[in-house]
């Protein structure tokens, strides 16, 4: 059973009462005799025996700054030390721990020593543990815990948070105005007199010196909030005020320090500017912009540079069409007048501007109420010689390409501010379009115009208009004229191919020739392109397939005889009014083979599957043979009856010139001849659609019919009957024409024969000509020995052939 141990301490004002600050020395080496107590020796009645218990130890008081070093502070002691040697540790921060040594024990005596002056502001308490231990080093006791409190002295003074405190407060404020707060902080302990600061301020000096004599200020002594105490600052008159401020701790009775504030008197604006001189005048030259006129001055006695000082000038009157500007100068305050829109002498030769000026920042309250400031500026305009002027620059025309030559374009385009006569040339116009008016302006088209010229550019023509006065000096203008140009449809759409090659099998997928249309017009008025088949016999064996805006397919509706055909189509634009043109495509139907390309006949039988036996070609070859005999055989049977014709019996063999007229048989009309140009005239017709039905005879040769393929017509009934054709030849050769037209008007009425203009099919043509062959259209004896010239006769269509057998 451990014993406890017994402390001993010195109290500095008793033994649990506090040490007073300023007692003497020799009453504190009285107060520090040790003291040895047991405070667990406790009589209890009724034979209750002791109660253990730990340590229990009051904090220990020590003045910072002690002289006295070393100084015995607390003895501490074990009832061990009635059973044998008891050895005192001590552990903590100040002894074995930083800050070290500056505590220590006696391990025999057990007192708690310090070794030098301790510093509260450093450290205010330690916290150590003590230990009584044998001398073989067993702990006897449990630890125990001492505290050490350093007691506060006042050793250090005030300190304000800055040298030198800066603020500022407005002119006029009344009194009680916060101002600024200053500061200070003192290292002793708060909780002491010693660190309880008061403020005052001890000096105040005006900026510029000596202006205002009485206290301005005053200074809360607690907070070290600094207001107004008086009337009367006024930035014009005093600009701030520097203050001598002081701090002392122990409310005012300690230690000091000192510091100094500045306080700046802020401007209000309560001064209005005010214009000197208020009237002014001033030039200015006519066709000007751009240009200063004159300065205005106006005068403000509140602070430069800040918006009470800096000015604003208004025009007020005297500017309806905005001619004139003002504006501030910022170094000098003054207001500029400038001219940003020309002045006419001949409009007005003298304006009268009232000016305004103003603070940027409004006025404050306590301003007087004045009006404001104005100012009169007289501004004479002075004439000069002015150029011409335009009056649209550029020019804008919109005119059609397709223009009539001596069309007026435009017109009354100048003037002359001086009223001068004018002269118009043209500067500049690169295709030589234009001609102009010299004396009037008036712009005329000289010719029509091209929008695929190189110097139209996106439809756009432009040129250069001069104009010139013709007073002193000769001032000369020029403008732009900016024709744009709409386009007109003006080219008709051209057909490409013109020829080309078709398979004969109408069901194949590669049959068909594709057709396109080249059109010089730039859209709206080329592409789209229509094509059309006109006749509609044409029509009845093709067709033709629009493949997209510029493309088609001409492609046989039937299986068509191999051989030439001629196909009319009708190409037309999408202008307005549109165009379109006839064309001639001569087409090729061939037999094809597997890869669609035409062969020969020969080449695209023995290409089928099926093949040509060695029998069928002799067979093919022997007929070939046979009609070349044949043929062979007929020219020389006509040999021989040309020479068994008789001298002077003409071209035509008979019995007389009436036998020989009467052998020219009615075989319908073919064409016109040389003369007939209504049949092949056909490449070009405007508007095709807006044409109408066109007569019979109007439409070209219907040439896309093969031999031995002849035509219905279905402009009549069928199984009519037919009229009857003119066979007497008439008496007189020369009305042989007439002959012949009687002949061509009943075909045209027949119903069983195709119509004028066709391609008609001769393989026979009857019994019983006296004519003969036209290959025996000869003499029986040599070319020498006839007479052509009765051909003359027969007319104009026997003139050619008249002058093919000339001798001549």
């Amino acid at each position: 059973m451990h014993s406890p141990l017994v402390v001993l301490w010195r109290a500095l004002r008793g033994a649990l009462g506090s040490h007073k600050v300023g007692s003497s020395s020799q009453a504190g080496r009285e107060d520090l005799n040790p003291v040895v107590l047991y405070p667990w020796r406790q009589r209890s009645s009724g034979g209750l025996s002791r109660v253990k218990r730990d340590w229990i130890i009051p904090p220990i008081r020590v003045l910072e700054n002690s002289k006295q070093v070393p100084e015995n502070l607390v003895q501490i002691k074990s009832d061990k030390i009635f059973t044998g040697e008891v050895i005192y540790k001590l552990e903590g921060p100040g002894v074995d721990q930083d800050p070290k040594d500056l505590f220590e024990i006696d391990d025999k005596t057990g007192w708690i020593r310090s070794m030098i002056p301790l510093d509260r502001e450093k450290n205010r308490s330690f916290t150590l543990k003590a230990f009584a231990l044998s001398p073989s080093g067993e702990r006897l006791e449990n630890p125990s815990t001492i505290e050490i409190v350093v007691l506060d002295q006042n050793d250090n003074r005030p300190n304000f948070s800055q040298k030198e405190f800066a603020g500022s407060v407005s002119e006029f404020s009344v009194p009680g105005t916060s101002v600024m707060s200053v500061t200070a902080t003192d290292a002793d302990d708060p909780t002491t007199d010693n660190a309880i600061l008061s403020y005052s301020i001890i000096g105040q000096e005006s900026i510029p010196p000596l202006r205002i004599n009485k206290t301005m200020f005053g200074i809360n002594n607690e907070t070290g909030a600094i207001y107004t105490r008086d009337v009367g600052l006024d930035w014009e008159v005093v600009k701030g005020f520097r203050l001598t401020l002081q701090v002392a701790d122990m409310s005012g009775m300690g230690l000091i320090s000192l510091a100094n504030a500045v306080i700046h008197v802020t401007d209000i604006n309560n001064n209005p500017p005010r214009f000197a001189p208020d009237l002014y005048t001033m030039s200015a030259v006519e066709n000007k912009v751009d240009f200063v006129i004159g300065w205005v001055n106006a005068t403000d006695n509140d602070e430069p540079g800040t918006g009470n000082w800096e000015t604003k000038y208004t025009i007020a009157k005297g500017n309806p069409s905005r001619n004139f500007v003002i504006r501030t100068d910022p170094v000098t305050n003054e207001g500029i007048l400038s001219v940003v829109k020309a002045l006419d002498y001949e409009t007005q030769e003298v304006y009268t501007l009232t000016l305004t000026v103003e603070n940027v920042n409004p006025l404050s309250i306590k301003a007087p109420k004045d009006p404001v400031s104005s100012a009169t500026v007289v501004v004479t305009v002075v004439n000069e010689n002015e150029a011409p002027r335009f009056n649209k620059d550029p020019i804008e025309i919109v005119v059609l390409e397709s223009v009539d030559p001596g069309t007026v374009l435009a017109s009354n385009i100048a003037y002359d501010p001086d009223n001068a006569k004018l002269k118009y040339d043209i500067l500049r116009d690169p295709e030589g379009w234009l001609i102009i008016n010299h004396e009037t302006g008036e712009i005329i088209a000289r010719k029509p115009f091209n929008v695929r010229s190189p110097h139209v550019k996106n439809n756009i023509y432009n040129a250069v208009i001069r104009v010139t006065d013709t007073d002193a000096g000769g001032i000369s203008t020029t403008a732009s004229l900016v024709i744009t140009l709409r386009e007109t449809n003006d080219f008709f759409p051209q057909l490409f191919p013109r020829m080309g090659t078709v398979c004969s099998e109408s069901g194949r997928e590669t049959s068909g020739l594709f057709l396109s249309a080249v059109d010089e017009d730039l859209p709206p008025h080329a592409e789209p392109f229509t094509f059309q088949l006109q006749d509609i016999n044409v029509s009845a064996n093709w067709t033709i397939i629009q493949v997209n805006e510029t493309h088609a397919v001409l492609r046989p509706l039937v299986e068509l005889e191999t051989g030439e055909y001629a196909v009319t189509v009708l190409v037309t634009d999408s202008g307005t009014p549109s165009l379109g043109a006839y064309a001639q495509v001569n087409v090729t139907v061939c037999l094809c083979g597997k890869d669609g390309e035409c062969k020969t006949e020969a080449a695209a039988i023995f290409g089928t599957r099926v093949g040509v036996s060695f029998i069928a070609v002799l067979v093919i070859m022997a007929s070939i043979a046979l009609l070349l005999l044949l043929l062979l055989l007929a020219v020389a049977v006509g040999n021989c009856r040309r020479h068994h014709m008789k001298k002077g019996e003409g071209l035509l063999v008979g019995e007389s010139d009436e036998d020989i007229r009467d052998n020219v048989l009615n075989y319908d009309e073919q064409g016109g001849g040389e003369e007939d140009e209504n049949a092949f005239n056909i490449d070009l017709l405007r508007n095709p659609v807006d044409v109408g039905p066109l007569p019979i005879s109007f439409y070209p040769p219907i040439t896309g019919i093969p031999r031995g393929k002849q035509p219905l017509r279905k402009d009549y009934p069928d199984n009519l009957p037919s009229p009857s054709y003119p066979r007497k030849p008439p008496a007189d050769p020369t009305d042989i024409e007439d002959f012949i037209n009687d002949g061509l008007e009943a075909a045209d009425h027949d119903p069983n024969v195709p119509p004028y203009d066709t391609a008609l099919i001769y393989d026979y043509e009857s019994d019983g000509s006296l004519a003969g062959s036209l290959s025996s259209i000869a003499s029986a004896s040599s070319d020498g020995d006839q007479d052509y010239d009765y051909l003359n006769d027969w007319g104009p269509r026997f003139k050619k052939l008249a002058n093919m057998y000339d001798p001549r």
